[in-house]
């Protein structure tokens, strides 16, 4: 197809070679299957030149497709979740939790000491009072810790 014959008629290979270029169009996601299907109905039914190059003017010419590097791979960005996972152990205490518990911890302690030291100095066996301190407060302690108090949520 010259340009200076535009009003001379298109033969069969000159129409087979238009709808060649536009199925590689069409395979190369230039025309969607609608526009090529209208555009192959033309291109069989153009009687001239410019008929046929009306139907290619939009698309490039073959060596400058070829010559062009492809569009790069799309890559997905890594995944990250949206949210943190809460702990999964309910066992594993936070800040608060172990202030709670060094606190009866030495409260017990101190309390046991000093029921010792009255034991050895009275030369007798005195009632566990230190048991009514840590038994309760431990009480507590051991709940909040199984309740998950002072982690975060």
């Amino acid at each position: 197809m010259s340009d200076d014959t535009p009003t001379m008629r298109a033969a069969d290979n000159d129409r087979e070679a238009v709808v060649e270029r536009l199925t590689r169009a069409q395979a190369e996601g230039r025309l969607d299957l609608a526009e090529f299907d209208h555009r192959t109905q033309l291109a069989w039914a153009a009687q001239t030149y410019a008929e046929l190059a009306a139907l290619v003017a939009d698309l490039p010419t073959d060596g400058a497709a070829a010559q062009r590097s492809p569009a790069p791979a799309y890559v997905p960005p890594p995944y990250q979740p949206a949210y943190l996972p809460r702990p999964a152990a309910p066992g594993v205490p936070g800040k608060a939790g172990n202030v709670l518990v060094r606190t009866w911890l030495a409260v017990s302690m101190i309390n046991f000491v000093v029921w010792g030291l009255v034991c050895v100095t009275e030369f007798e066996w005195v009632y566990p009072w230190w048991i009514w301190v840590a038994g309760p407060w431990g009480a507590l302690v051991l709940a909040a810790r199984m309740t998950r108090f002072g982690q975060p949520r």
